[in-house]
Order: C-alpha cells, then structure tokens, then sequence
C-alpha cells in the first residue's frame, strides 16, 4: 500500500513539474518579440530554440550536427558554404547519415536518411534571413582556445557560444555551470536533477539574446 501511495505521489508530482514548466515556456513566448530570426547553431540548440518558441524554422541548422572546429570554419565563410551542394558521405558514422559541405561534415543526427537531410537543408536555407541573423556554438572537448578566439572574431554581433567554464576573455562565451571539470559540454537539452523541471541550456535566457535587449 505505501508503495502504490508513494507511485501516486510522484505521478501527481511529475504532472505539477510538467505543468509549472509548459508555463515557464509560455512566459517565454509571451516576452519574444523578435519572431523571424535565423538561427545559425553548430547542434540542436538552435533547434529546441525554434521549438521552445514555436516560430518558424528559418535555418538550415535544424536536427544536426557540426563539429565546432568545421562550424567556425563553416560560419567565417558562410555565404560560400551555403552556396555549395551537400555529397554524401558513405561508411562515417552507423548512428547517422553525414554529408559533406565544401570540406565541413555535417551530421544529420535526426534524420533517416541522407537525402531526408539534404531536402530539408535546402528547403530551409531558402528562408534564412540575413538581416536578423544569430549564430550559436558549443564548446566539445575538440574545442580549442584558439577555435574561441576565432568564434569571437566572428563577423556578427550577436553570438554566443557555451562554454564548460567561465572565459572571460571572449565577450561570447556563455558559462553553462555543472561542466567545469569535464573536457567539454555534455547534451544540454539534458533535464538537470533538482526540483523544477529545467534543462541545462535553460539557464541561457534566449529570449533576451533574441529580442537583442
């Protein structure tokens, strides 16, 4: 019996949880002011972005996956790689289809096959809008300071890139706390163990970063 009071409980508990967090993300929606941005990110964190916000996706960067180092190489040249046709690349990874953009591989991490990725990747390249343009990062354990250095010279004032420790050499850099002894960051959209419902990306407040405040 106290088991099946106890189940209960956290069932009723997760549904509070669940709820309290649907509303923090709708008082999200209801501070965005700025709805039709483009999102240039190296993972999916552009994506739970777009999601979080329920605005259009007006980026090719959707449900994928560059390496930081080919993402600030992608990203000092972007107009020229965007220009460029995707050609697969057979045998590099069991776990996804990957393609290759002038020399950047780029991941499609959530997609089932290759071509699924590259019509989406050309589907939503059409709609990217330069005018109102932000570019996301995030630090692996392949990063290097000089990567960093070279995200921060990047041609665009509004980035960020997160970071496993504070830098505060680089105006960009986002220090995502629970990291710090680790070579990189770990998934970010990971719920972290406390009493409210929050993911580690959560502790960045896009919103304000989007509104350009």
């Amino acid at each position: 019996m106290f088991k099946t009071l106890y189940n209960k409980g956290m069932a009723v508990g997760d549904k509070l949880r669940n709820a309290e967090y649907e509303l923090y993300k709708k008082k999200k929606r209801q501070r965005l002011k700025n709805t039709d941005f483009t999102i240039i990110a190296s993972n999916c964190m552009g994506t739970f972005m777009y999601y979080d916000l329920k605005v259009p996706f007006l980026s090719p960067t959707i449900n994928l996956n560059i390496e930081i180092n080919d993402f600030v190489k992608m990203v000092e040249n972007l107009e020229w790689y965007i220009s460029q046709e995707i050609t697969e690349l057979e045998g590099e990874s069991d776990r996804c289809p990957v393609g290759l953009l002038g020399d950047i591989k780029i991941y499609f991490v959530h997609y089932d096959t290759f071509s699924e990725g590259v019509s989406k990747w050309e589907e939503r390249k059409r709609r990217i809008n330069r005018n109102n343009m932000f570019i996301v990062g995030t630090e692996t354990d392949t990063c290097t300071c000089e990567t960093l250095a070279r995200f921060e010279r990047l041609p665009y004032p509004d980035k960020v890139i997160f970071t496993h420790r504070e830098y505060p050499e680089f105006k960009s850099a986002f220090h995502i706390k629970g990291f710090e002894q680790k070579g990189g960051l770990c998934c970010l959209p990971t719920y972290k163990k406390q009493l409210l419902k929050r993911r580690y990306v959560d502790d960045f407040d896009y919103v304000t970063f989007l509104n350009r405040l």
